[in-house]
C-alpha cells in the first residue's frame, strides 16, 4: 500500500495468484497449498517488494510450520545433521532400489533367452516343413528380431533439471521411486541425467528448463503447480491438479 502497488501488478510479476497473495498478507495458511508453496510464495513475493525474504521465511518457520510439515532443500552444511536422521529411509530407498535392478536384470536375460533361442530354432523348422517358404520365413525373422530389441531399449526417456530461479521440485521415477524428494532448487544447480520407462514431475513455478533426451524444454509460465508425465514414447504431457505428484 505505501508502494501504491495493486495486487494485479504483483500478480504479474510473481506469477503468484492474487488470492495467495491476499491470503499471505492475511497470513491466511490454510487457503495456501502447502508450508513449501509458502516459503516460495513468500520469498517472490518480498523480492518483489523489497523486502527481506529469508526474515519472513524464518519468522514463517517459527511460528506457524510444525516440525513435520514441508521438506527443506538439501544444499547446505547446517542440514547436514538432519540428513543423518534420515539415513534408515535412505537405507530402505537404497534397498528397494537394488531389489528393483535385480529383477529388471533377471527379465531382461529371459527376454533375451528368448529371443535368441526363437531365431535359432526358427529357420530349422521352416526348412524341414516346406523348403518353398523357407526364403519369406527367413526374411520375416531378419526384420522381427531387431525390432523387439529396439522396443525394449526405446521405452528408456532421460529427464535433467536446471533451475533459472528458486523452485520446488518433486520428480518420481519408474515405480514411484522419489528421485527428487520435493525439494526447493536453487539457481546454478544442476541434477544428473535421471533414467526411467516413465517420469512424473510436479514444479512450483515456471522458473526451471527440463532437458528430455538430451532436448531443452521450456516451461511456459503458470500461476499454479505445474505437473508433467514424461514417456519415451508420448513425450512430455500435462497433469492435472490432482494426479500432481506430492512426494509427501
Amino acid at each position: 500500500m505505501r508502494e501504491r502497488i495493486d495486487v494485479s501488478e504483483i500478480e504479474a510479476q510473481t506469477k503468484i495468484r492474487a488470492k495467495y497473495l491476499r491470503a499471505l498478507e492475511n497470513e491466511e495458511w490454510g487457503l495456501l497449498p502447502g508450508p513449501t508453496f509458502v516459503k516460495s510464495f513468500l520469498r517472490t513475493y518480498a523480492t518483489a517488494l523489497g523486502l527481506d525474504g529469508k526474515a519472513l521465511v524464518e519468522e514463517y518457520r517459527l511460528h506457524h510450520e510444525h516440525p513435520s510439515e514441508g521438506m527443506e532443500p538439501i544444499v547446505s552444511s547446517p542440514q547436514r545433521t538432519r540428513s543423518r536422521d534420515r539415513r534408515p529411509s535412505e537405507g530402505a530407498s537404497r534397498g528397494y532400489m537394488i531389489a528393483v535392478g535385480s529383477i529388471l536384470a533377471v527379465i531382461i536375460v529371459l527376454i533375451i533367452l528368448l529371443v535368441t533361442g526363437s531365431s535359432s530354432k526358427g529357420p530349422a523348422k521352416t526348412v524341414t516343413t516346406n523348403s518353398a517358404k523357407a526364403p519369406a520365413t527367413g526374411r520375416h525373422h531378419k526384420t522381427g528380431t531387431p525390432g523387439a530389441g529396439r522396443a525394449t531399449a526405446g521405452d528408456v526417456a532421460t529427464l535433467s533439471i536446471t533451475p533459472t530461479a528458486d523452485v520446488y521440485v518433486c520428480l518420481l521415477g519408474d515405480g514411484g521411486h522419489k528421485l527428487i524428494p520435493g525439494v526447493e532448487l536453487h539457481p546454478g544447480q544442476s541434477t544428473p541425467t535421471y533414467h526411467a520407462k516413465r517420469f512424473e514431475v510436479t514444479l512450483g513455478n515456471n522458473a526451471v528448463n527440463l532437458y528430455v533426451d538430451g532436448k531443452r524444454r521450456p516451461v511456459p509460465a503458470s500461476s499454479s503447480a505445474i505437473g508433467y508425465s514424461i514417456t519415451k514414447a508420448h513425450g512430455r504431457r500435462t497433469l492435472p491438479a490432482e494426479q500432481q505428484p506430492t512426494c509427501q
